[in-house]
């Protein structure tokens, strides 16, 4: 009995971990495509190329996360959470085709990303 219910605690706990996770690079997505569109100097071809940028930002931020315990935010941690996200949002375009994006349109759109990303419902960070 016990046996079981770990399990069905597991299953619903699995199912949840990815219905988070989808929501993140939902919610990714419409930030960096609300982002792209109010950025001069930064261009997302096509719907597909803003979903992998979605993706490539979220990978980028874990590993920052992972290996360095500070969030790319830029209102989340100070300025280095500021620069962070610029640069994140400047390497991305090394990872993903149709994607471009000049230095300073990445300062501005780190900045245009953290007001969009604050008032956005759910935790969600680049």
């Amino acid at each position: 009995m016990a046996e079981e219910n770990q399990t069905k605690t597991q299953s619903k706990s699995g199912a949840s971990m990815i219905w988070q996770v989808i929501g993140r690079l939902v919610t990714a997505a419409i930030v960096l495509a609300i982002t792209a569109f109010f950025t001069p100097g930064f261009q997302i071809n096509n719907i597909w190329t803003l979903a992998i940028a979605a993706i490539v930002l979220t990978i980028i931020d874990y590993l920052i996360v992972k290996f360095t315990g500070l969030h790319a935010t830029p209102f989340g941690k100070g300025f280095v959470g500021f620069v962070l996200s610029a640069i994140v949002l400047y390497v991305t375009q090394y990872f993903v085709a149709g994607y471009t994006i000049s230095w300073m349109a990445a300062i501005i759109g780190a900045l245009i990303y953290g007001v969009v990303d604050y008032f956005l419902p759910g935790e969600q960070q680049m």
